[in-house]
């Protein structure tokens, strides 16, 4: 599978949907196969929040591949020797685009707390130039789970004709108050942690690469995340074998997990990032430049295809559902399709339980 990672400057500005203005701005985006001659055999995936660009293949020092990699690749699901497979590390995240501690162009300052919020149709329109500067105007189809199921419907309602086709995994019409408070937890450790220094901690600071904030912020999405049944397969009562009972802070096997798990990624993602990005997911309604759900979705020229987990604790079927009756509601029963996927691992699980649902995509991109 032939890999290329890139960076795409635009010197042009990006107008936002809160009134401010990037004047210019960075997209780090790999891609994985070959561009037919002309332009037509495109996917696009789009990522969650703590995903990045680098969806599939592995990096020569890399213990792992990319975060996809069970489902995009050579003779996978998203074929590489069929499609030539394009994904954007998002508008704000920490893995080479523009984000918070990118250099502000009228300050020559670091943005930090002064980054403009981003929606999701901010994130998808930095896209949408992306795909301007490489002579692409038609996608085969635009796939992505969780945040980046957010922006697949946000491909489905504000730039209709640019695909017929969007998958949506895992995700929702509009951000609940659940998943909200999810995020609250961890935006009020981090923004509380001294080390945080309120948005001004030095990138070289090794606390700040540490910040214990936002690794317990990571802790409480990692719960949501994962699924009960999940948690009492993996770990059931086990307790850590280094650790005595009755010491006051000895562990069980599943907080050994959390710790460890939490712990690695302060070193490898951004505090500011965290925070901004969250906030993009709280303020997500796919409604909001309409007078209500159902007049957004009426903007739709694409087959939505609708793939919901059955424990997901993070946006839970009947979100996906909701989706799915509008749809209906609208005549557009043909236009739409809902499966249920009897999942083990949460709302992870679209990312591993690639093998439950790898047939039913296959026939979507064949158009059955």
């Amino acid at each position: 599978m032939k890999i290329e990672t890139k960076i795409q400057k635009f010197d042009e500005p990006l107008h936002l949907e809160s009134g401010r203005i990037l004047e210019s701005y960075e997209l780090a985006y790999e891609t994985y196969g070959e561009l037919n001659e002309d332009k037509s055999n495109v996917i696009v995936i789009c990522h969650a929040l703590a995903g990045s660009h680098h969806a599939a293949g592995r990096y020569a020092d890399e213990a792992k591949p990319g975060w996809w990699d069970k489902f995009i690749g050579d003779g996978k699901v998203v074929d590489t020797t069929k499609y030539f497979v394009i994904c954007s590390n998002n508008l704000g995240s920490t893995f080479g685009s523009t984000n918070p501690l990118s250099i502000d162009p009228t300050t020559k300052k670091e943005y930090r707390l002064k980054f403009p919020i981003l929606t999701i149709s901010d994130v998808v329109k930095a896209q949408t130039k992306l795909y301007e500067k490489l002579g692409i105007k038609k996608a085969v189809a635009v796939i992505g789970g969780s945040m980046g199921g957010m922006q697949a419907l946000c491909y489905a309602i504000e730039f209709p004709e640019f695909t017929n086709t969007v998958i949506a995994m895992a995700t929702t019409a509009y951000t609940r108050p659940w998943a909200i408070a999810i995020n609250k937890i961890a935006i009020e450790a981090i923004r509380h942690d001294p080390s945080f220094k309120n948005g001004l901690y030095s990138k070289e600071d090794l606390q700040a690469k540490g910040l214990p904030g936002l690794a317990i912020g990571r802790m409480a999405g990692l719960i949501a995340y994962l699924s009960p049944t999940l948690f009492n397969n993996k770990f059931s009562r086990e307790y850590s074998r280094t650790d005595g009972l009755y010491e006051l802070f000895g562990r069980f096997e599943v907080e050994r997990y959390l710790e460890y798990n939490a712990y690695s990624f302060p070193k490898i993602f951004d505090p500011l990032s965290y925070l901004y990005i969250c906030k993009t997911m709280n303020i997500f309604d796919a409604g909001r430049n309409e007078d209500n759900l159902e007049d957004a979705f009426a903007k739709l020229k694409c087959n939505l295809h609708l793939i919901a987990f059955k424990d997901d604790m993070l946006f839970f079927p009947e979100e996906m559902e909701e989706i799915r009756d509008i749809m209906i509601k609208l005549g557009r029963k043909d236009e739409v399709t809902y499966k249920l996927i009897d999942s083990k691992s949460g709302h992870d699980s679209f990312l591993v339980e690639v093998e439950k649902f790898e047939d039913h995509v296959k026939k979507i991109l064949k158009g059955k």
